[in-house]
């Protein structure tokens, strides 16, 4: 646990912002993932919210070797093995299952599981987890919620993803207990139908250039 625990925290501390993504084909997410990893965002989740998005991990792991990828909206124990397979290099789900931390433990992939109410942290914390996802964010009490978590259970440290925005991003960065935030503002579905990823690649430069306070 120790070591995979080590593995995503390095990943997260890779930049500021996490690109939350659901991509369509899997050249769109090769594409997309070159855009951010050239604009300072190498580490990108992408979501098992499309058919193509295992398809869409294994072609980043092949082709952008500069990218980090995971796959984020795991549900299942199923989805955990079949991301694992597609090379995913960390996983994400929203809230946490025993089953899906049955999975985690029999992999080598770091679990970013999510949590959120008093009782389901004291839950992670007794299965050795201490850095979470808080999703959704905004609609489970964002900033003023995670505030008053932070006294109480210390050792926690946030990825708070969901109504996360270019006019709260530095508020949630300014948080002591938040390690990095999960955002779709840096890959915005117009710029990638349009095949705009110069675009995508500055917005990635502007969330990478954030900075706590």
């Amino acid at each position: 646990m120790t070591q995979k625990k080590e593995a995503l925290l390095e990943i997260l501390q890779l930049q500021p912002v996490m690109p939350v993504v659901a991509v369509s084909s899997a050249r769109e997410g090769v594409d997309l993932a070159r855009a951010l990893a050239a604009g300072g965002l190498p580490a990108i989740e992408v979501t098992l919210r499309t058919p193509a998005a295992l398809d869409a991990i294994r072609a980043i792991c092949a082709e952008v070797p500069e990218a980090v990828c995971g796959a984020g909206t795991i549900l299942t124990p199923r989805q955990f093995e079949a991301a694992g397979e597609a090379g995913a290099r960390f996983i994400v789900s929203p809230g946490t299952t025993h089953e899906v931390l049955d999975a985690a433990k029999t992999s080598d992939v770091p679990l970013l599981p999510g949590a959120a109410t008093p009782s389901e942290l004291m839950a992670m914390i007794e299965e050795g987890y201490e850095i979470l996802k808080f999703f959704p964010a905004e609609q489970l009490g964002g900033i003023p919620y995670l505030k008053a978590l932070a006294p109480v259970f210390q050792g926690i440290r946030f990825c708070p993803t969901g109504g996360v925005s270019t006019g709260n991003v530095r508020d949630y960065l300014a948080l002591p207990n938040v390690v990095c935030v999960g955002g779709s503002w840096v890959a915005p579905k117009d710029r990638i139908e349009a095949g705009d990823f110069t675009a995508v690649t500055q917005l990635a430069r502007e969330a990478r250039a954030l900075r706590a306070g």
